[in-house]
């Protein structure tokens, strides 16, 4: 399908193309201190004696000493650079590898490091003597000091940012600082989607009696939808755009990826829709705020998998979790309708509802940490802690059905009396949190999942 973008995403950020950028730099670097070089050399500009660093014996044991140091600490960096993408793909799961790929002070001191070796490799090139004559590049040996300097300063800020980048607590909160930009940056577009009409499911569907479907020309997870693109052509073709997925889901070859009613309206927009949503190989987070919810999740159910068993990341991660979901509770909801200027619907997309996010956040960490009363302990106490940030009926009712998971999860586990009385006590504080009112009734909890309504949606 012409214009459709099928990309492999921003996770497939390159560890060459900085190194790449920083080499041909280093070659302009090396023309600009040759040429200065070669005008001192024909007596066009002059030279402070002081301004060198010895004869040609001493200038090529200098670039010969620098030039192997320089290229074993390249060679180190290379391996410290994999055993730690070893490491991360262990530890916190390959879909986290791209945070660290991705990280700018990895990418610039190995872009440092290549370019300082291709720099003095020139100039140990271009220093010479014969018979006749002599040639010492001054600037350009005093240039390579520098550079070389400055690589290795740059090596030790690498080298703690590497002992940063490994940290459990640093790694997921980087990952909520991620969530909590692409929230600040979906902001502006659901502020401006208009709430002037209230649709109920029996318009929509009058409005998409006459439609006809948009097939996907291709397989992957559907990454970006650009919204006001698709509202603007959509009003200027006096159609409806609807997108049965969101960002994060799976389209398959052949499924439809888009219904535009009227069916009249297809060949002139399906252009113009396959150039405004994005496809690709993996998730990223810019507009699918479930990811980052699941690749916290991600972290630590493998901290409290038995090949690891680290309870205190388990813990964290729990921590966290409860910020990343206040943060996406405090950001205003989208309901998945655009609106024209005019207050015609324009596009329809599948939402991201609120207790869905809090079913992700909390399903499979309760499952991996069955048999952990910490865990369950501080899921309890987080779910008591969002309570106050969750006042729409609908998320409690998700928070009530997760309290309520965990509370049958220790009953049916065969705990010991201290451990059993603690998750009781924080069962207790979490059911009084999640009492709610509704006129002058107040609605208790009762423990039993059965009574309690299924929360999350689809």
């Amino acid at each position: 399908m012409a214009g459709f973008r099928l990309r492999s995403s921003n996770h497939n950020v390159n560890l060459w193309i900085v190194p790449l950028k920083m080499s041909l730099a280093a070659v302009a670097l090396f023309a600009i201190t040759i040429t200065l070089d070669m005008l001192a050399a024909y007596h066009v500009i002059h030279i402070p004696d002081w301004f060198t660093m010895g004869g040609i014996d001493d200038a090529r044991a200098i670039l010969s000493a620098m030039l192997g140091c320089v290229s074993t600490v390249l060679a180190l960096i290379f391996s410290v650079a994999l055993l730690v993408l070893s490491m991360v793909a262990n530890l916190f799961g390959p879909r986290l590898l791209y945070r660290f790929v991705q990280d700018w002070v990895t990418q610039a001191c190995i872009g440092l490091f290549m370019g300082a070796f291709i720099y003095v490799f020139l100039v140990f090139l271009v220093t010479h003597k014969d018979e006749h004559t002599s040639f010492i590049p001054q600037v350009s040996l005093i240039t390579s000091w520098f550079l070389v300097l400055a690589a290795f300063g740059f090596l030790v800020f690498y080298s703690h940012r590497v002992a940063v980048l490994i940290q459990n607590p640093d790694a997921i909160g980087r990952i909520v600082d991620d969530l909590r930009r692409a929230v600040e940056l979906a902001t502006p577009d659901s502020k401006s989607e208009s709430h002037r009409q209230q649709l109920d499911a029996s318009e929509v569907h009058r409005s998409m009696s006459d439609s006809a479907a948009m097939l996907s020309p291709a397989s992957g997870y559907l990454q970006e939808i650009h919204h006001q693109a698709l509202v603007s052509a959509a009003a200027k073709a006096g159609a409806l755009i609807s997108v049965p997925f969101r960002p994060g889901q799976f389209v398959l070859e052949g499924e439809t990826l888009a219904s535009i009613s009227p069916a009249s309206k297809l060949a002139s927009l399906t252009p113009l829709v396959s150039r405004n949503i994005t496809m690709g190989r993996h998730r990223v987070l810019s507009q699918d705020l479930e990811f980052g919810v699941a690749q916290i999740v991600e972290i630590a159910i493998r901290a409290l998998s038995p090949a690891i068993n680290d309870t205190f990341t388990g813990v964290a991660s729990v921590d966290l979790l409860g910020e990343a979901l206040t943060i996406l509770a405090e950001a205003p909801q989208s309901n998945g309708h655009w609106f024209d200027a005019e207050g015609k619907l324009r596009l329809q997309v599948r939402p991201l509802l609120l207790p869905r996010l809090v079913k992700q956040a909390f399903d499979q960490i309760r499952q991996a940490g069955a048999d952990n009363p910490a865990v369950l302990i501080r899921l309890l106490s987080t779910l008591e802690r969002l309570a106050p940030k969750l006042q729409r009926a609908e998320d409690r009712s998700a928070l009530i059905e997760q309290a309520a998971a965990v509370w049958e999860t220790a009953n049916t586990r065969p705990l010991v009396k201290m451990d059993r009385e603690d998750i009781e006590a924080a069962w207790q504080k979490t059911r009084s949190a999640l009492a709610f009112r509704e006129g002058r009734e107040t609605v208790d909890l009762d423990v039993t999942p059965e009574v309690v309504s299924r929360a999350g949606g689809s």
